[in-house]
């Protein structure tokens, strides 16, 4: 990387938010540190960040609300969950309002370098090798987080989006739902949600119902496949 990426660390417990930073800064990065959720909120209104790392319960605006207002105003920022709620309802709302990953605590701290390292490497400008993904007449701008099928601009959420890229890159793959709860969600499928049968028909809503071709299809028993017939 030609220059320290910049993260800001949005965690309460001083003693865990210091001991993150300073391991980051071993490993190369530049990192600001703010122990509640309001400084948190002022300091990523007043910087641009490369990525920001967030604990839920934290004082003064929690995790989920904080989230929401760094999507507002910075869309494409990779947002890291580091937390100690981890059931797959404390999950799904964090991807919901907003996060790009979700890290439950202990944790390992090879771990959130490695899933730091993999989110810079999709979101920074100079690691970016295919920024534009086509599949028949859909473009996938990777840059500006864009989606358009044929003249007509397509607007996702971010949880909506990381599925139709997962799936353009595995074109002409049949992908189980086991697949996409661990690649786009970061959890174990459970039977007893359909929370991917819901994204999947979002999708398919917005992508395929006012196009004759349907590029999204369900192999019934096995999961799902994007191609062009």
């Amino acid at each position: 990387m030609k220059q320290q990426p910049s993260i800001l660390i949005v965690e309460d417990h001083v003693k865990m938010a210091d001991s993150i930073s300073n391991g980051l800064e071993e490993n190369g990065f530049k990192t600001e540190v703010a122990y509640d959720g309001f400084i948190g909120k002022r300091m990523a209104d007043s910087k641009e960040y490369d990525l920001i790392i967030l604990d839920i319960n934290l004082p003064q605006i929690n995790g989920y609300e904080l989230c929401t207002m760094i999507r507002q105003k910075s869309p494409s920022v990779p947002v890291i969950m580091l937390t100690a709620l981890g059931s797959t309802d404390d999950k799904l709302l964090g991807f919901d309002k907003g996060a790009d990953d979700y890290i439950v605590k202990p944790f390992e701290f090879r771990e959130l370098l490695a899933r730091i390292k993999a989110l810079l490497k999709r979101s920074l400008p100079e690691n970016k090798n295919e920024n534009i993904l086509r599949v028949a007449d859909l473009i996938i701008d990777l840059d500006a987080m864009s989606v358009k099928r044929g003249d007509k601009s397509i607007e996702l959420t971010a949880k909506e989006f990381a599925l139709l890229e997962y799936l353009v890159r595995n074109k002409g793959k049949v992908v189980s739902k086991a697949d996409i709860a661990k690649k786009i969600w970061n959890i174990n499928f459970d039977t007893g949600t359909n929370v991917i049968e819901v994204y999947v028909n979002f999708l398919r809503k917005k992508i395929d119902k006012d196009f004759p071709v349907k590029l999204i299809h369900t192999q019934i028993g096995m999961g799902y496949i994007l191609k062009e017939s």
